[in-house]
């Protein structure tokens, strides 16, 4: 069964950047539009940003403009880069698999993907 796995957390100062990866290691993603969502320690799970299966893009008001999520072109991974970091942005960031039709597939086998949660990967920003 395909898992969902980020990467590209970490620490670092205001004003910095990062770069967030969403893939499952092995699969491509069919029709699967993807969401990214944080969640800080005390704080209720926010929303941040989403790409549809038709690639359109939509943002958070409070990371328009520094944030931007896009597909690589294999499709097997989805980007959210950040930019212009705030302390704010700190959380666990995980990816999700939206979309009815949403599948993962490998070597001809596919497997339905919707709702799918990764693990997380944690993103500290300092003062």
């Amino acid at each position: 069964q395909p898992r969902l796995v980020e990467s590209g957390g970490g620490s670092v100062q205001a004003g910095g950047s990062m770069k967030l990866s969403c893939k499952s290691p092995g699969f491509i993603f069919k029709t699967c539009g993807i969401e990214w969502y944080r969640q800080d320690a005390g704080k209720e799970r926010e929303w941040v940003s989403t790409i549809s299966t038709d690639s359109t893009k939509t943002y958070a008001e409070s990371v328009k403009g520094r944030f931007t999520i896009f597909k690589d072109g294999t499709g097997d991974t989805v980007y959210l880069e950040m930019t212009n970091l705030k302390p704010e942005d700190t959380g666990m960031y995980r990816c999700k698999t939206v979309g009815g039709g949403c599948t993962l597939c490998r070597s001809g086998d596919c497997y339905r993907a919707l709702n799918s949660w990764g693990q997380g990967t944690r993103v500290t920003v300092t003062t």
